[in-house]
Formats: structure tokens, sequence, C-alpha cells
């Protein structure tokens, strides 16, 4: 029984913990459980300290992209990468300028989080330019599995941007229906990449290296509930706390106990109302996700809405020429499958 739980807590190590928007700040977490015998499933909170207008969107094939542009600002200037997308998505966007968290209709995930040591490096013109609130995006248009989008964003350079007064300093989490798993980081000028099954659980600072060694100073392989855990919001706190939960989560008979799973360690590791962080004031989570990877299915909790939404997007016309469908989960009437609820957008909103 100890050996087991040693090799889940090690195997915690890969949840992704982190932090998405446009400024200066230190929090979200993402948690994934692919080591289960039903499905992979993933999920993340959002810590942020106003609305970031989230809408859920559902992006059919063949729109046209063009990674230089912040909505209407002209982000890179040379060689922005342009391209059409390959494969339908669903997505939260932020601001209306990029997307933070969804999946494809391949089964590949990402999450954009918060790392304030990130460094895009000084632009390289000879590689086409993506600006950050896209880097997401690029992935889930372009490519299926995690492979294959390590390999696509080798050949772009993810450009710095800035939004509302706030800069991206971000870094990605991606994942796929196999259960594999990577995690991107721009150091110093360059990309580091983490790419591994192992690697399920991902905040912010320190960057990825430096929380796993932390997480190996702790000693969870007796676990009781005398174990001592480091309960703060901050996000090595946060990174902790995940790995160990998810070490323990039972065998799901069914993707209702999953999704329950993965929502109850987000839970645990939100930001509650009011919780001060840092010098950066408050930063309580603004909502939670999780999606079911093999059946892609999205679930959505807004933290000031009694109710988790979920849509299921093979449900979704996603042909070239198809409209774009939105929802704003901004409205406490919504329950349970909000598919029918979307709404055709007049475009696509980047």
């Amino acid at each position: 029984m100890q050996n087991t739980m040693h090799r889940a807590v090690t195997s915690a190590l890969v949840v992704s913990v982190g932090l998405v928007s446009f400024q200066t700040a230190d929090a979200c977490t993402r948690i994934l459980w692919n080591d289960n015998q039903l499905a992979t499933v993933v999920g993340r909170t959002m810590d942020w300290p106003e609305s970031t207008e989230p809408a859920l969107t559902v992006m059919p094939r063949g729109i046209e992209r063009n990674g230089g542009m912040t909505g209407s600002v002209v982000t890179v200037k040379e060689n922005p990468a342009k391209w059409t997308s390959e494969y339908a998505s669903m997505v939260t966007t932020v601001y209306g300028i990029g997307s933070v968290d969804g999946f494809n209709e391949k089964g590949l995930a990402g999450h954009l989080l918060y790392l304030n040591d990130t460094d895009f490096g000084t632009r390289d013109a000879s590689k086409p330019g993506v600006q950050a609130g896209l880097w997401l995006q690029f992935v889930l248009d372009n490519a299926a599995t995690v492979d294959e989008a390590l390999e696509l964003l080798d050949t772009v350079q993810v450009v710095m941007t800035e939004a509302n007064g706030h800069k991206s300093n971000v870094h990605l989490a991606i994942e796929d229906g196999s259960g594999d798993s990577a995690i991107i980081e721009y150091i110093d000028g360059a990309p580091v990449v983490h790419h591994n099954p192992e690697y399920q659980v991902m905040t912010n600072d320190p960057i990825y290296d430096k929380q796993l060694e932390l997480l190996a100073q702790q000693d969870f392989s007796n676990p009781s509930s005398d174990t001592p855990l480091p309960g703060n919001v901050k996000a090595t706190d946060r990174f902790q706390r995940a790995a160990y939960y998810l070490a323990m989560l039972p065998e799901p008979k069914n993707e209702r106990e999953a999704i329950a799973g993965i929502l109850a360690i987000a839970r645990n590791v939100s930001v509650p109302f009011g919780a001060p962080y840092k010098d950066f004031g408050v930063y309580n989570t603004e909502y939670r996700t999780a999606m079911n990877l093999n059946d892609r299915r999205y679930y959505f909790e807004l933290t000031t809405s009694p109710n988790v939404i979920w849509t299921d997007l093979t449900e979704f016309d996603l042909t070239d020429g198809a409209p774009v469908m939105t929802l704003d989960p901004d409205n406490v009437d919504l329950a349970g499958n909000v598919t029918a609820s979307f709404k055709e957008a007049d475009e696509a909103p980047f």
C-alpha cells in the first residue's frame, strides 16, 4: 500500500497548476488525472482580481488566424504567423483576445498559466511570431497530440503581448487523450520543455524544475489526516496540495466520479474571496473547469454561480463554414447540459 502510494505521488508530480491572464500575479492550478482506468480528465482554476470576461466558445474548422494581432492591435509587425484551423475546438476566452483553456476535436487540450520568470527573448523575425494570447489556440488549431504540438511549436516564436495594461507572462500546459503531458516555459529567452505523462500538476512560480524539487522534499509515503500539508494560497503550497490529493483519488466508476474527483481538488486549491496574495492584493478564483478528453466534454463552474454547467463538443457542427458558437457563463439560471444555450456569433473573436 505504501509503495503504491509512493508511485502515485511520484506520478502526481506531472499535474500542472498555473495562472493565466495578463498581469503580474501568481495564481491558478492545473490538475491532470491520466492514470485512472476510465478516461483522461483534466481541470484547472482561474484566479484573478476582476472578471476576465470568460466566454465558452466553439470554433469550427477552417477559421483564418493572424497570430500577430492582439485584438485590433498589431503585436507582431514582421513575419506574423498565419494559419487556417485544421481542427475544431472548444475554449474559454480571455478579454476576447485569446484562449486560456480548452481542447480540440482530437482530444488535445491546453491551459495558459502565469509564470513571473517568463522571458520570450528578443524577437527573431526568421520565425513566424505568435502573440502569447494565441499560443494555446495555435496548438489546438493545428495539432492532434502532444508530440505533434511540440514539433509544431518548434516552428514559431511566442511573442510577449499586452492587454488591459497587463503583460502576458505565461507558460503552457498541454495534454492529450492518451494521457501524455508537457509543460512549456520560456526561460532566459529560450523554450524549456518538460515532456512526460508524469507531469500532472502545474502552478506558477518558481519555474517547474524548482517546483518539483520542493515537492520532492515532502514525505507523502504514509498519508493520513495528520500529514502536514502547506495550506496557503501561494503557488508552491497549491502545487503540493494538488499533488497529494491527486495521488489518493479512488478509481472512478464513471465520468461523474472522475469529474467530481478533479473538481474536488480544484476547489481545495482555489483562492477564497478576500484572501490576500503577496503584494498583488486579492486574487480569488474566478472559475474552475474540467474536461473529459476522450469523450470531448467540457465542464465549467463560475465561482459566483451555484451551478456546474457542461457541454459536449461532438454535438456542435464543426465543419468548415459552420458558425462560431458562444455562451456567456455569467448567468445563474444556467445549469446542467447547456449545449442548447449556445448562440451563433457574428464572427470568431480572434
